[in-house]
């Protein structure tokens, strides 16, 4: 039980940090530098972690790295025809996605509080985002995106099992790279020192520190609680767009973040819920 708690307030710093990288992608970068910025992002982060752990696997982490190079491209070229916060909630759209694609190759049930709070994350992060009102084809590619990351979740977790964790980080970090490098031959490679700066933070810490952090503990959980607690990277996504970027919190977003919020605490201590509630009653007490 305290390696679960563990696991849950690590997973949770790691939706921080990718909360952090919402509004200063927006900031920063223009469509004409996406594919360039990522490309740089997972190579540094994959020759990083080749020189920190040498013993690699080449098919899980081709596998992770396609995934998860696509769903990147797709999240941070998205972004450039939407907002910050909008981005922010099409991306937990991951959520419902994750328990379908769960059971459909883990076959991990949900169990009854996991049920509850699954609706219950789509509803704060709807009223954190205000929906998905104008449709557009940055929403579309991100919605993509969002698809990939709940199929990348649930293989991480998968392939953690069968192998050494950090052993599916540096392959999965150079394929990614080859994707988005395969993306930008009509893209704008004069790269500002903002958007290095930028990418020497989303490499290091933003890549190698929270993959290492998810493949270390997502499988401690499983994959349909880890996607419980990522619901917090929108709560910081919208939190830093409200510091950095400026935009306002109504009250209707503050409910939506005090419900995500709720979500992520019965997550982290749904199994004592459980326990509490199913536990036999002692006749001779009654």
């Amino acid at each position: 039980m305290q390696q679960k708690y563990k696991a849950y307030i690590n997973l949770f710093l790691v939706t921080l940090i990718w909360g952090s990288t919402f509004p200063l992608h927006k900031a920063v970068l223009t469509d004409e530098y996406t594919f360039p910025y990522l490309f740089v992002r997972f190579f540094i982060a994959g020759i990083f972690s080749f020189i920190i752990w040498r013993k690699q696997s080449f098919k899980y982490g081709m596998i992770l790295g396609v995934i998860l190079g696509l769903g990147h491209a797709l999240q941070t070229y998205g972004i450039n025809f939407t907002d910050a916060s909008k981005s922010g909630f099409i991306t937990s759209l991951y959520i419902p996605f994750t328990p379908i694609i769960s059971f459909l190759i883990e076959k991990e049930k949900p169990n009854l509080i996991q049920w509850i709070c699954f609706p219950l994350s789509l509803l704060g992060s709807y009223m954190l985002f205000g929906g998905i009102s104008g449709f557009n084809f940055g929403d579309f590619l991100t919605f993509i995106g969002a698809v990939l990351f709940a199929l990348h979740i649930v293989l991480i977790t998968k392939f953690s099992k069968k192998v050494q964790e950090t052993s599916l980080l540096a392959y999965q970090f150079l394929f990614a790279a080859v994707i988005n490098l395969l993306l930008s031959f009509n893209s704008n490679w004069s790269l500002t020192n903002t958007i290095i700066a930028t990418t020497l933070y989303t490499s290091i810490i933003a890549t190698v520190l929270v993959n290492f952090v998810q493949v270390k503990y997502q499988k401690v959980v499983g994959s349909n609680s880890t996607v419980l607690i990522f619901i917090g990277e929108p709560i910081f996504a919208s939190l830093f767009s409200f510091i950095f970027l400026k935009e306002r919190f109504s009250y209707l977003q503050l409910i939506g973040a005090i419900l995500m919020i709720l979500v992520i605490l019965l997550t982290s201590f749904s199994d004592k819920i459980i326990v509490h509630f199913t536990k036999p009653i002692n006749t001779k007490e009654l």
